[in-house]
């Protein structure tokens, strides 16, 4: 039980890092000033998902479900 539970927040911590990527490369698309603000700042990167809901919808939702993964690991190794 306890692998699969490691195994889930593997799994879930790799889906939001490639979507924290994701969103990088859609923020250096748009511009340079949002790319580095981005990846040094985070409160810019909630700004830029605001404003840029277009390019940014689906890295936000992809980082979501790998956060909703790691929920559910968290709540099956709690049982």
């Amino acid at each position: 039980m306890e692998s699969l539970v490691t195994a889930l927040d593997l799994i879930g911590l790799a889906i939001v890092i490639i979507g924290w990527i994701w969103l990088l490369i859609e923020s250096f698309s748009v511009s340079v000033l949002w790319g580095l603000g981005c990846l040094l700042l985070s409160p810019v990167q909630l700004i830029f998902l605001i404003v840029h809901w277009s390019e940014a919808k689906k890295p936000f939702f992809m980082q979501l479900s790998g956060l909703a993964l790691i929920f559910v690991s968290v709540v099956v190794g709690q049982a």
